[in-house]
C-alpha cells in the first residue's frame, strides 16, 4: 500500500516548500490513488508526504498519513503492511497508549516510545518501508523490510539536503535533485545484477533490505549511518552437525510439519484486509501452495489470476487450471501475445526505473492492470519459495558440485545428465552457457556461485557494447568484484555450499530483480499490493535451520516444501520439476522479433546511443546481426536477448528520466490529480 516521500534540510531553520512535497506525492499517485497527505514541521526543516492505497481502515480521513504523535514529537509515513498489528495494538492499549485509528501503521507511533527504535523493529512483521522522525533528538530513521519487498530510495542534493521516497521519480520530482545515468550503474544494468543498495542513477541509493538509515545533521551537514537489524543467518556447518547429533527429534517429519504450520500462519496473516484478497497463480508449486492454503482458510472461493503465453513452451496456464479446479478457486486467465509484451515496454520502464532482461516484467504490469479491473487491490504471490527452499536449477548445480561430499561414479553421471537437461529452455538466462570463474567471488564464497554465474559472465559482452570513452572512464571497473565486496563474509564463512548460494541470490537477485521489476514496481504501477507469504521472516528463520539434505533431497528441489504441501497439490504439480517463469524471448516468434526490432530502431539509433554516450552504435549493430542470424545457437540467443533488452532499456531510461523535465511533469500531475491541497483528495483514480 501507498507511497512516501520526504525532505530533511541540512539547516533546520530553512523553510520547506509544500509544493515540493505535493509534487513528490503526485508523481507516485499510482501507488496511492485513494488520497494524499503531507505534513511539515516548520521549525525543524523536515516534511513528509504520502499517497494512500486504502486496504486497512478504509475511512480515509481518519487513517490519512503522515501521522504525528499526540505530543507532536514523532512524524511517521509508512508504505506496506504490519501484520499481527491487532495483537500489538491490544498489548499497547493495556499499557495506556491511545489509538486514533484502526490502521496497522499507527502501532509504530506507540511501539517506538515504548521500546525504542531497534527493539520496535523486532515486532514488525510484513513488507514495509517507512520514515520516522524524532524531534526530541532531531533524528530521521528510514527503514526497509527484511527482504526488500517494499522500495526506499534516498539522495543528498548538491545543496546538502536529504531527499527520500518510494521511487526514484519521487526524488527526481524535487528540482534540486540532479538526474544522470551512472556509467557504473549502466554496466550493472547490462549484466542484470546490481550492487545491493545501488541504482542506475548517479547519487541515488536504496536502503538495503534488513537495514535502516539513521540520518542526523550537525553544523550544516547531513550524516547518514547504515545499520543492519536483520539478516539471513544460516547456521554454521559444525552447529548443524551438533544439532543433528544431540536432537534426533528434528528429523524429516519434524521439518515438514514445521514448514506446513509456519506457512499456513503466514498465509492467514496476509488474508487480513478490509478489501478482497486474491492470488496470483502460475503452474509452479509456490503459488499453488499459497492458493491451496488460502482456499482451505477461506469460506468462499478465492479469486485466482493466471498469465498465459502464446507459446506452449512457456505457458503454464493448463497446469494452473488443474490447481484452481482442485481447490474450487474462481480462476481468470489472461493470455498475452507479442503485441501485449512490447507495446508496453516503455511504460514498464517508467515504473521499474531499471532495465529488464525479459518481458516478464511487462506481463506482470499488464496482469496487475487486469486484476485491478476486477476491483482487487491485494493479491498473494509465491515469491520467495525458491529462495528459502532451494528451488532454482543453479542451486542444484552448486549442491551437487560443492555440497555433496562423495557420490559413486554412476550417481555423479546421473546428476550431470540431469543438470544438463534441467531447464534447457533457460540456459543463457537462469543457467550459464559455460563455466565462468570470477576470482573475487570465488575468494568470498569459496567457489563460483552458479546462481549469478550467467550474469557475471556477461561482463565481457557488456564491455564490448561500450564506447571507448566509457571504457576509459570506468578504468577497469569490475562489477563482479563490487558484488563480491558487498557480500557479508561473516554470513558465508563456515556455511554449507547450499546455504551460501541461497544467501548470495537473496542478497542480489531476489531484491534487485524478482521483488523489483517482477514485483512491487509493476504491481503498484496499477495500485496493486502483492503479499508474498513465503517472505514472512518467521518462516525464513525456520527455513535457514532446515538441513540442506531436506531442501534438496536426492535430485528433488524444494523437497521439504513439496512434502509439506503434498495434500493440497495435484499429483502433477507435486512431481513437477521447477520451471522458471519467463515470457517467451523475441527470437521464439517472428511477431515478437518484429516488435523488438521496432524498439531497437527507435532507441538504439546512432544519434540516441550517442546522446546517452555510453554504448557504441557499431557494436550494437554487430549484436543485432548475430541475434537475427539463423545460425546462432539457442543458448546464445537467450543471452543476446537479455543484452538487447538491457541496451534498449538504458536508452529508454535516458529519455524518460533524464531528458524529460521530471519536476515540471510532477507539477503538471499536481494540477491533474489533486483537487484540494488541504483536504488531500484526488481528482481521479486514473
Amino acid at each position: 500500500m501507498c507511497g512516501i516521500g520526504g525532505i530533511f534540510h541540512k539547516d533546520q531553520s530553512r523553510t520547506i516548500d509544500k509544493i515540493h512535497l505535493v509534487a513528490m506525492a503526485a508523481i507516485q499517485h499510482h501507488r496511492g490513488p485513494d488520497g494524499f497527505g503531507f505534513k511539515i514541521l516548520e521549525d525543524m526543516g523536515i516534511g513528509f508526504s504520502h499517497t494512500r492505497l486504502s486496504i486497512i481502515d478504509l475511512e480515509s480521513n481518519r487513517a490519512r498519513q503522515p501521522f504525528q504523535s499526540e505530543d507532536g514529537n514523532l512524524l511517521l509515513a509508512h508504505n506496506g503492511e504490519f501484520y499481527d498489528y491487532q495483537r500489538i495494538r491490544a498489548t499497547l492499549t493495556t499499557k495506556g497508549y491511545k489509538f486514533k485509528t484502526k490502521s496497522d501503521s499507527e502501532i509504530l507511533l506507540h511501539l517506538y516510545p515504548d521500546k525504542g527504535f531497534e527493539e520496535s523493529l523486532k515486532d514488525l512483521r510484513g513488507e514495509f518501508a517507512f520514515s520516522l522522525y524524532d524531534k526530541s533528538i532531531d533524528t530521521l530513521y528510514l527503514t526497509r523490510d527484511r527482504f526488500g519487498i517494499k522500495p526506499q530510495y534516498w539522495t543528498i542534493t548538491p545543496q546538502g539536503d536529504f531527499i527520500f521516497g518510494s521511487e526514484v521519480k519521487v526524488l527526481f520530482a524535487h528540482p534540486d535533485v540532479p538526474r544522470k545515468i551512472s556509467k557504473e550503474g549502466a554496466f550493472h544494468q547490462l549484466i542484470q545484477v546490481m550492487v545491493p543498495g545501488s541504482t542506475t542513477f548517479e547519487g541515488v541509493y536504496q536502503v538495503p533490505p534488513g537495514k535502516y538509515l539513521k540520518v542526523t545533521r550537525s553544523n550544516g551537514k547531513i550524516f547518514v549511518q547504515e545499520k543492519t537489524y536483520w539478516d539471513m543467518n544460516f547456521p554454521l556447518d559444525k552447529d548443524r552437525e551438533a544439532i543433528a547429533k544431540n536432537d534426533p527429534g528434528k528429523n524429516e517429519k519434524y521439518w515438514i510439519n514445521q514448514v506446513r504450520s509456519e506457512l499456513l500462519h503466514a498465509v492467514e496473516l496476509r488474508l487480513n484486509a478490509d478489501v478482497a484478497v486474491g492470488c496470483y497463480l502460475s503452474g509452479g508449486i509456490d503459488s499453488c501452495s499459497i492458493l491451496g492454503l488460502a482456499s482451505a482458510v477461506r469460506q468462499d472461493a478465492v479469486k485466482a489470476f493466471t498469465i498465459g503465453f502464446d507459446n506452449e513452451s512457456y505457458d503454464e496456464s493448463k497446469i494452473a487450471t488443474n490447481m484452481a479446479e482442485s481447490v474450487g478457486a474462481d480462476q481468470d486467465i489472461m493470455i498475452l501475445d507479442a503485441s501485449h509484451l512490447y507495446d508496453h515496454f516503455i511504460e514498464t520502464h517508467w515504473h521499474t526505473e531499471r532495465t529488464i532482461y525479459n518481458t516478464l516484467g511487462v506481463a506482470k504490469l499488464l496482469m496487475s492492470r487486469h486484476v485491478k479491473k476486477f476491483g482487487y487491490k491485494v493479491v498473494m504471490t509465491g515469491e520467495g519459495s525458491d529462495e528459502l527452499f532451494a528451488g532454482y536449477p543453479s542451486f542444484r548445480k552448486d549442491f551437487f558440485r560443492h555440497g555433496i561430499q562423495s557420490l559413486p561414479d554412476k550417481d555423479k553421471a546421473e546428476w550431470e545428465e540431469m543438470l544438463n537437461k534441467s531447464n534447457e529452455l533457460f540456459r543463457g538466462a537462469m543457467l550459464s552457457l559455460d563455466d565462468y570463474i570470477h576470482p573475487d567471488l570465488v575468494k568470498k564464497v569459496g567457489f563460483m556461485p552458479a546462481c549469478i554465474e550467467n550474469w557475471i559472465s556477461l561482463t565481457p559482452h557488456a564491455k564490448n557494447l561500450m564506447n571507448s570513452e566509457t571504457l576509459a572512464e570506468l578504468n577497469n571497473y569490475d562489477p563482479g568484484s563490487k558484488i563480491a565486496e558487498s557480500l557479508d563474509k561473516f554470513q558465508l564463512d563456515g556455511r554449507h555450499a547450499l546455504d551460501k548460494v541461497q544467501y548470495v541470490w537473496i542478497k542480489t537477485m531476489l531484491e534487485g530483480q524478482i521483488l523489483t521489476w517482477g514485483g512491487d514496481r509493476v504491481d503498484m504501477a496499477n495500485s496493486m499490493e502483492a503479499r508474498p507469504p513465503f517472505l514472512d521472516h518467521h518462516l525464513a528463520e525456520l527455513a535457514v535451520q532446515i538441513p540442506p539434505i531436506y531442501r534438496i533431497k536426492g535430485k528433488i528441489e524444494k523437497y521439504v516444501l513439496r512434502e509439506a504441501m503434498k495434500g493440497v497439490l495435484p499429483e502433477e504439480l507435486y512431481k513437477r520439476e521447477k520451471f522458471a517463469f519467463m515470457a517467451p524471448p523475441a527470437h521464439t516468434d517472428q511477431a515478437k522479433l518484429d516488435a523488438l526490432s521496432l524498439l531497437k530502431e527507435k532507441y538504439l539509433s546512432p544519434d540516441k546511443v550517442e546522446r546517452l554516450g555510453i554504448m557504441d552504435p557499431r557494436k550494437i549493430d554487430e549484436l543485432w546481426k548475430s541475434y537475427t542470424n539463423p545460425e546462432t545457437a539457442v543458448g546464445t540467443l537467450v543471452q543476446q536477448d537479455a543484452l538487447l533488452n538491457h541496451a534498449i532499456g538504458l536508452q529508454i531510461l535516458q529519455e524518460i528520466f533524464i531528458e524529460e523535465d521530471i519536476p515540471k511533469l510532477a507539477l503538471k500531475l499536481v494540477q491533474e490529480k489533486i483537487k484540494d491541497l488541504d483536504s488531500g483528495e484526488y481528482l481521479s483514480l486514473n
